[in-house]
């Protein structure tokens, strides 16, 4: 493993990392190549969420393409009506999608369409009760086919994980875990251990969307990830502002952005699509280079 150092002025010395599983979103996809090409330009990764539908499936659709022109990472939410992690912004962009006729199909055609148009490594967000309901081999395997490198299912615990591990493992896939700094050491290092596409450090306390600050406690999960682990790490929830991107970026190597983006498109009706492709614009330029966003946080 080779774990971040950590500067004198607090921000972390990005070093290389080397993924250990060739076999499962590694050295060979696209998630590990747009990351190492992010950090080649001494830069951090931007991923953008939205889920997939909304508002529609073809105003969604040119979000999406718009956003890839911008982030090196793109999120393919899958619309649920519960999700406990999900602030109003998503809960009732996932409802309005839903209301539209999104069916879990959509979110594969989405892949295959932008995995062949666009250089973005595709993750797939979604609870778990989607992926049980449509079946975890089955889901995997679609969702290999369509080009999406990662799962990330944020509301599987690792004790009950092993059916979507070995799903994801027969596929190819990654399996991103989500981790807080409420996560004990022991249980951290259970859920680093299985991971093998990226790791997702919250970066606010609550759910998505909320108006905290990033947590101080960030850089402190961020290190205790890197001291397990020589994969990728994200941080995302609650980042909300550019501001925010570049404070989170000092420390990981992917910052994830979605309700932000859900808000623009929101505020302004008649040119949804336009108002996402300025949000990727405005928080790609917040996260280049790297070294001005150490500056930020001294």
């Amino acid at each position: 493993m080779t774990p971040h150092t950590v500067t004198a002025q607090g921000a972390p010395a990005h070093l290389p990392w080397k993924l250990h599983e060739p076999g499962a979103s590694g050295a060979g996809s696209r998630l590990h190549q747009v990351i190492t090409a992010a950090q080649a330009q001494d830069r951090c990764a931007l991923g953008m969420y939205l889920p997939v539908g909304y508002p529609n499936r073809l105003i969604g659709m040119d979000a999406l393409h718009l956003l890839a022109q911008s982030a090196e990472v793109l999120e393919l939410g899958v619309p649920y009506a519960d999700g406990v992690l999900d602030g109003p912004v998503i809960q009732h962009a996932s409802r309005t999608a839903l209301d539209a006729g999104f069916r879990i199909e959509d979110l594969f055609a989405a892949a295959r369409e932008l995995s062949s148009s666009s250089q973005a490594a595709l993750v797939a967000m979604s609870y778990w009760q989607p992926v049980h309901a449509y079946g975890p081999l089955r889901f995997a395997t679609a969702a290999a086919a369509a080009g999406i490198d990662a799962v990330l299912i944020p509301d599987l615990p690792i004790e009950e994980a092993a059916p979507w591990t070995a799903a994801a493992r027969a596929t190819g896939l990654g399996t991103i875990p989500l981790v807080s700094h409420r996560t004990q050491p022991d249980r951290l290092a259970r859920i680093v251990a299985a991971a093998t596409g990226m790791l997702y450090a919250a970066a606010t306390d609550g759910v998505t969307g909320n108006p905290q600050p990033v947590s101080p406690r960030l850089p402190d999960l961020i290190a205790r990830i890197r001291g397990l682990a020589s994969l990728p790490v994200a941080a995302g929830i609650g980042i909300s502002t550019p501001a925010q991107a570049r404070t989170a970026a000092a420390w990981a190597d992917v910052v994830v952005v979605g309700s932000a983006v859900i808000r623009r498109m929101q505020a302004s009706p008649r040119a949804q699509t336009a108002a996402a492709a300025a949000a990727g614009r405005d928080f790609a330029a917040a996260l280049r280079p790297r070294h001005t966003t150490r500056e930020a946080t001294r």
